[in-house]
């Protein structure tokens, strides 16, 4: 039985991993440089930025699953992913094991229409071209035999264990849990796609056991119609019980605070992800494996629950 081994356990989407696959059986190894103390799982310091230090979280024959989530700063990104990246392959090649790269959608640019695994890397931004340099790195390795990988895209994500990376987590449940108003980035007429974190961890598992999924993209389920700004902030207040009143934090507003926050700075590059419609399309993947994602309407109460108790 081959061991699931989650590089960057501490995120969103490895911390949802971590309980699919203690639901399922299954006793993971947990790496992060500071790991939390889960129960059936395996905590193993470690800095993946180190070779060596992967080299040893990453047992032979095992399936590895790479979840990292960097501090959204582009200098930290351009001098530690090509590490990440570069020590996560040569770690799965050492020991025979499968790699799942867990990704997002920055490499595809700005879409006209559905954003799809098919949708060629057309990047707008430093982050964007980062992100499409080390999938194609990885995806090279795939044609050329020396690894067994799958690259996992989500869109932007809302849910469990998201509270400090998820923009709706914060700008929505957060505020209105503190009965403030709501906010929303530019522009919140237009329809935009959001991946439920359950949705993205129970997925991850389910390509990982499938021998027919290997050695390309999926886009993991996300409900396929997507709601506005508007209308996600609205189904978030009827769920919590408050008011619906929205503030919209315009692009002149993102530059000026890029002034004085540098993770506010980092955000305006990426605007154009809500300036205009952002649509991601799951369709294979739910074919694939008969998987159908949360409605917004359910996924939204879900996490509002959360927030109320």
């Amino acid at each position: 039985m081959s061991m699931h081994i989650i590089l960057g356990a501490g995120g969103a989407i490895g911390k949802g991993l971590a309980q699919v696959l203690l639901s399922s059986g299954e006793s993971p190894r947990l790496v992060s440089r500071n790991p939390s103390l889960v129960e059936g799982a395996e905590v193993f310091p470690a800095d993946i930025t180190d070779l060596q230090q992967t080299l040893q979280a990453v047992q032979p024959s095992s399936i590895v699953y790479l979840c990292v989530g960097l501090p959204y700063d582009f200098s930290v990104w351009r001098k530690e992913w090509p590490k990440i990246m570069d020590n996560a392959i040569e770690a799965c090649k050492r020991s025979n094991s499968k790699l799942i790269f867990f990704d997002n959608v920055y490499m595809y640019g700005k879409v006209d229409g559905w954003m799809t695994e098919n949708t060629p890397y057309n990047p707008v931004s430093k982050k964007g071209d980062l992100r499409a340099r080390i999938a194609t790195q990885l995806m090279s390795e795939v044609r050329k035999g020396n690894i067994t990988a799958i690259i996992a895209r989500s869109a932007d994500f809302y849910g469990p264990y998201a509270d400090k990376t998820s923009v709706p987590n914060l700008l929505v449940f957060a505020k209105l849990a503190k009965n403030k108003n709501a906010q929303w980035m530019i522009n919140p007429s237009v329809r935009h796609s959001f991946t439920h974190t359950s949705d993205a961890a129970e997925s991850l598992y389910l390509l990982a056991k499938n021998e027919h999924a290997w050695n390309q993209v999926w886009h993991l389920p996300t409900a396929g119609n997507p709601i506005t700004g508007r209308e996600f902030i609205n189904l978030a207040a009827r769920a919590m019980n408050k008011s619906n009143n929205l503030f919209i934090l315009r692009k002149w507003m993102i530059r000026l605070g890029g002034l004085f926050d540098k993770t506010i700075r980092e955000l305006y590059e990426m605007a154009y992800q809500n300036e205009f419609e952002y649509l991601f399309d799951s369709s294979k993947f739910q074919q694939a494996f008969n998987y159908q994602p949360r409605s917004y309407q359910e996924g939204i109460a879900e996490v509002a629950a959360t927030f109320t108790k």
